[in-house]
């Protein structure tokens, strides 16, 4: 197994830290291979993702961002057409090798250079306060340590910085929250979506890590208190 550099994607990477590791550039290099863990998920995902997240959804998200940016859990790439010019860099984490070959393609038409990492939220190949933001999109339900990764965007945010995330949480209502931790709870949800988990308080996480929550937005997708709950907002480091 062996890891090819790309000079395309030296442009906004320099001083990322000698933890740094190249996977895949948005123009050239070779993924570091390893089976899926999800395959089927994987490829359901490649083909719903348009539909879960909308593309208005993703430009807000990034709307604003400049500097070098982080987006962990990057999926099929739907993103990267999104972020503004003014962004000099998009470090895309994405563990999951079918994903990672989608996200491949989606980065050679970005209008950003974009380096893909095969690399997980709870362990970052960079180095203390590298980025300027960082985009977490439907992630943190799904990391097998919240709490780990989380201190990892906190460690690799420069001071200052912003964490942008889009999540569906804990509901508020008690009919949700007994709904979701038992489907939790029963292993049936977290089996059918590649590890992600209902009941989590991922706010309450994120304010627990050290980031001080700036914007909130919530909202809810289905029937009444059972639909599943969102957040849409920002966090500073």
């Amino acid at each position: 197994m062996s890891i090819r550099p790309a000079a395309a994607a030296d442009r906004g990477t320099a001083g990322l830290g000698s933890g740094y590791v190249q996977a895949m550039s948005g123009s050239s290099g070779a993924c570091l291979e390893r089976d899926s863990a999800h395959p089927v998920f994987a490829r359901v995902w490649s083909r719903v993702s348009g539909k879960v997240v909308s593309s208005r959804q993703r430009a807000e998200l990034l709307a604003g961002l400049s500097g070098r940016v982080l987006e962990v859990g990057a999926g099929d790439g739907r993103s990267f057409a999104h972020y503004p010019r003014e962004v000099s860099a998009v470090l895309a984490v994405e563990p999951d090798p079918y994903l990672r070959r989608l996200a491949g393609a989606a980065a050679r038409t970005a209008p950003v250079p974009i380096t893909l990492l095969d690399a997980s939220a709870e362990l970052l190949p960079l180095g203390d306060g590298v980025v300027d933001a960082v985009v977490s999109s439907l992630v943190l339900c799904s990391v097998s340590d919240q709490r780990s990764a989380l201190a990892e965007l906190y460690r690799v945010l420069m001071p200052g910085g912003e964490l942008r995330f889009y999540e569906h949480v804990i509901a508020e209502q008690r009919l949700g929250r007994r709904v979701q931790a038992g489907l939790d709870g029963s292993g049936i949800w977290p089996h059918l979506g590649a590890g992600c988990h209902l009941a989590r308080d991922t706010v309450g996480a994120i304010a627990a890590a050290g980031f001080a929550v700036e914007r909130l937005r919530r909202a809810t997708s289905g029937p009444g208190p059972l639909g599943l709950p969102f957040v849409f907002g920002s966090a500073r480091r």
